[in-house]
């Protein structure tokens, strides 16, 4: 089996080429610079794919996209987050549907983004899209994978959660000061965190490649948590207080519009149609996730 990957070099498109490999598949990574190795394709998300290459692939997973929180949130920089997804997925869906043998499957990213501000209720994939800039984002960023649907090819959208590792993302930027003492709650702390390991998230990527599952599926462990819940499993975790709070002011002031549709965010996402399809995972609570993500 044949499997395409875009952002290869991400937190999880590392961890998933890894995966995929150590399975025994052939992995095809798209790359934005010249190929320079067998396994690498060129594509430009805002132009041109190598699409003789990609022909006869079984599948193709799309994880490329400008960091959402990776830096403070400008007009700017909205900008480049929001093409680089909807313009890099519009681009690969409709190379894909043009090729003569397509691939089955087209498992193209999303986030747990759409449904906005939720605050104590629990959401699955029927609930509405939310209000602001991520919800509208992540609307867009589906939509452009249309092309690919109307050729026929199953197009999976995996709305992801916060990604929960050592070497980045949420967790691996506050573990220093979490290390030093120094952690704490975020703003009130009674925002929900809907939340998935790397682990658990290289697992439910490889079954929505082989399972029949089409449209949103929200990858999260089924356990949310509250921030203040976080911040309290993680000081347990390491074995250190974490008295502080951020107030919600200076998170505003840090992150722009980012913390309030980021770091302030009460979203309590169930994933209904993940575990309905018999997908077990690996780390369904924060206690067992960090001990493991921690070891």
């Amino acid at each position: 089996m044949q499997i395409a990957i875009t952002g290869s070099t991400g937190l999880i498109g590392k961890a998933l080429v890894r995966a995929l490999r150590d399975e025994g598949l052939t992995v095809i990574r798209l790359v934005r610079r010249p190929a320079a190795a067998e396994d690498e394709i060129r594509w430009d998300p805002f132009g041109e794919v190598d699409s003789a290459a990609l022909e006869g692939v079984d599948a193709v997973v799309h994880l490329a996209g400008a960091g959402i929180g990776d830096h403070r949130w400008t007009e700017t920089y909205k900008r480049q987050v929001r093409d680089s997804r909807v313009e890099g997925t519009r681009t690969l869906a409709r190379a894909l549907a043009g090729l003569d043998r397509r691939p089955a499957v087209f498992v193209s990213g999303s986030a747990v983004g759409y449904y906005g501000d939720t605050g104590d209720v629990t959401v699955d994939e029927s609930a509405p899209e939310g209000e602001g800039f991520l919800p509208g984002l992540c609307r867009d960023w589906e939509a452009a994978a249309q092309p690919a649907v109307d050729a026929g090819i199953r197009v999976v959208h995996p709305r992801t959660g916060l990604v929960l590792s050592r070497e980045g993302g949420l967790l691996g930027k506050v573990l220093p000061l979490f290390r030093l003492g120094l952690g704490g709650r975020l703003g009130g702390g009674r925002q929900w965190m809907s939340w998935i390991t790397v682990a658990d998230q290289v697992a439910a990527l490889r079954f929505l490649l082989h399972d029949g599952l089409s449209g949103p599926v929200n990858l999260t462990a089924p356990e949310p948590v509250t921030n203040s819940g976080f911040t309290a499993a993680v000081g347990r975790a390491l074995h250190r207080p974490a008295p502080f709070i951020v107030p919600a002011p200076v998170l505003r002031l840090a992150l722009g519009e980012f913390a309030d549709e980021g770091a302030l965010v009460s979203q309590r996402v169930l994933p209904d149609r993940l575990t309905k399809a018999g997908f077990t995972f690996r780390h369904p609570d924060i206690d067992t996730a960090l001990a493991d993500v921690l070891a």
